[in-house]
């Protein structure tokens, strides 16, 4: 997102803040989205993921109170409400359950659980993450959310740390049983780069994305979720299905990160056929990471393309994750001009595809992968040549 436009909705935002806090300074912080361009369902099972932070973020200004109220104000949904610190569990079951508030307190809730002393707050938001698309709304409110309230806390904490805390919030407080990807790189993110994420160690290494190259994100408009019920919940259980299985002939393998295909293959009649695909899917998309790494710091981008392909077919085949609008926005990008490699990003079951564009056609390949799906699908589809923002953290506007 241009300067221009970062200022303008900043702006607006102080503006509706003051009419709902009386503050017309607050302070203004701000999280990301995001778009993984390899390993995916890979971070819950201690593996490897390369996601990018966005410019599309959720944006909070904020003010401090001392009644032990949190005030919260979405420009988004033209709504307040008012959450009570010292009941944050009612709100869970109460008015947060189902609702966009829930995200919010959980992220006060997992802040408070750990011990850090939070007086009240009126907190106004906006986002512009696509909802629904895979590109990780809920974690940019989550880790906005403890960014504002650790700054009017006057308390630091390492990012990752920051990420914890977030997705604690989303697997305790909502109930949805994502991995740490999200929040980590919407915390941790840098511009430029993606980040290779080590998600047991919770360290990364940088992965620069050359200059010469986009990152184009398309949504297909199908709306997808990972909330308990959801085939996100039944797919992660078919992973968590697949490590036991290898544990019991490897024992102290207790995630797919301690497994090769060996010993999956050795592991598998003591497994359902599809945890035996999830397994292949998330060892295989893991080391896909690993070479990623190594192909962006050499310099080949056409590799780095090609293992996105072979990315979208395990994700595809192996985890049953994609659709079939997915599957043709994947098929209209590859047979484009400048498309190095295109693939499904997110939890799956809808949302978006990413695809890695030399910069100089970005634009045609954008406007052609648009007007290609409308024509097979009926679909206006959104299409954005993206730029790779830094995480979390105050916005100087």
């Amino acid at each position: 997102m241009s300067g221009a436009a970062m200022d303008e909705r900043v702006a607006k935002l102080k503006a509706f803040h003051l009419q709902k806090s009386g503050d017309a300074a607050p302070q203004v912080l701000q999280a990301p989205g995001r778009v993984n361009l390899l390993g995916e369902h890979t971070d819950y099972s201690g593996g490897f993921c390369m996601p990018a932070a966005l410019s599309f973020n959720t944006l909070v200004a904020a003010t401090p109170r001392t009644d032990g109220a949190l005030r919260l104000h979405s420009v988004d949904f033209a709504e307040s409400v008012e959450v009570p610190l010292n009941d944050l569990e009612a709100w869970r079951t109460g008015g947060g359950k189902g609702h966009w508030s829930g995200y919010v307190a959980g992220a006060a809730w997992a802040l408070t659980d750990r011990g850090i002393p939070l007086a009240g707050a009126d907190l106004s938001l906006q986002g512009n993450v696509p909802q629904g698309a895979g590109l990780s709304s809920s974690a940019s409110l989550e880790v906005a959310t403890a960014t504002a309230l650790l700054a009017l806390a006057g308390v630091t904490i390492p990012k990752p740390e920051v990420a914890l805390l977030s997705q604690r919030a989303e697997n305790v407080y909502v109930g949805s049983p994502c991995g740490i990807m999200d929040q980590y790189i919407s915390a941790n993110g840098v511009a430029d780069h993606a980040l290779a994420i080590d998600t047991r160690s919770l360290t990364h290494e940088l992965a620069p994305i050359p200059e010469t190259l986009r990152l184009v994100v398309s949504n297909s408009m199908v709306k997808h979720t990972v909330t308990h019920g959801s085939p996100y919940a039944r797919v992660r259980a078919e992973v968590e299905e697949a490590a036991a299985a290898v544990e019991k002939i490897k024992p102290g393998a207790t995630q797919l990160r301690d497994a090769t295909l060996a010993d999956l293959e050795a592991a598998k009649p003591s497994m359902s056929h599809e945890a035996y695909l999830r397994g292949r899917h998330v060892i295989s998309d893991s080391q896909r990471v690993l070479d990623g790494v190594a192909a962006l710091r050499a310099g080949n981008v056409t590799r780095f393309g090609e293992l996105m392909n072979e990315a979208h077919v395990s994700y595809r085949d192996d985890f049953q994750a994609s659709c079939k609008e997915c599957d043709l926005l994947v098929e209209l990008a590859q047979a484009l001009p400048g498309c190095l490699g295109s693939r499904l990003t997110g939890g799956g079951f809808g949302g978006c595809t990413v695809s890695l564009v030399e910069a100089d056609k970005a634009e045609a390949f954008a406007s052609a992968l648009q007007a290609g799906y409308k024509e097979r699908t009926g679909i206006l589809g959104d299409v954005f040549v993206c730029e790779i923002a830094d995480g979390a953290g105050p916005v100087n506007a």
